[in-house]
């Protein structure tokens, strides 16, 4: 296998489904004698924040809804389905469950995209007040939420996998 694959079977997933990210941040440089935290976010978040509008939104795409059908079914990726037991989203009374799906949908009617958020020391409450407070954003700010978020939670995965640096 070759450093780059190498990088790509590492990294590619950090940004949910996404593994155009990392081998771009490898294509790019990204210093793979020095994999930090740090380093690898920064070359992955250029990349990412380099990418066309409609790559981007494919990347928010690529996010399962929160307590959604893939969780239901069990087809969450290893890192989603962790993120989400960890703020209860596993746990939810049928009435919260009922909560979640009407967001979810009435989110991505609204803006075409899935609601994205580092739920990350976050609870169900936590999350569900987030969703029923940026409901009320404009499309172009709430893209700009979404996206800010996915790099938050590519910070957290990366955090989780090397030294910060």
């Amino acid at each position: 296998m070759s450093a780059r694959q190498e990088f790509v079977a590492r990294f590619g997933g950090v940004f949910e489904h996404s593994p155009f990210i990392a081998e771009r941040a490898y294509d790019a440089g990204v210093d793979d004698g020095d994999l930090t935290a740090k380093v690898v976010h920064g070359a992955l978040v250029a990349q990412f924040r380099a990418a066309s509008e409609a790559e981007r939104l494919g990347v928010l795409w690529a996010h399962p809804d929160l307590a959604g059908k893939l969780a239901i079914a069990g087809e969450l990726t290893a890192d989603s389905r962790n993120e989400q037991a960890g703020a209860g989203l596993d746990r939810l009374s049928p009435a919260e469950h009922a909560r979640f799906t009407a967001l979810n949908s009435a989110y991505t009617q609204k803006f075409g995209f899935p609601f994205i958020i580092a739920v990350k020391g976050l609870n169900r409450h936590d999350i569900l007040s987030a969703f029923e407070t940026r409901i009320g954003n404009d499309t172009a700010q709430e893209f700009a939420t979404a996206t800010a978020q996915v790099e938050k939670i590519a910070w957290l995965r990366l955090s989780a996998m090397l030294p910060e640096g």
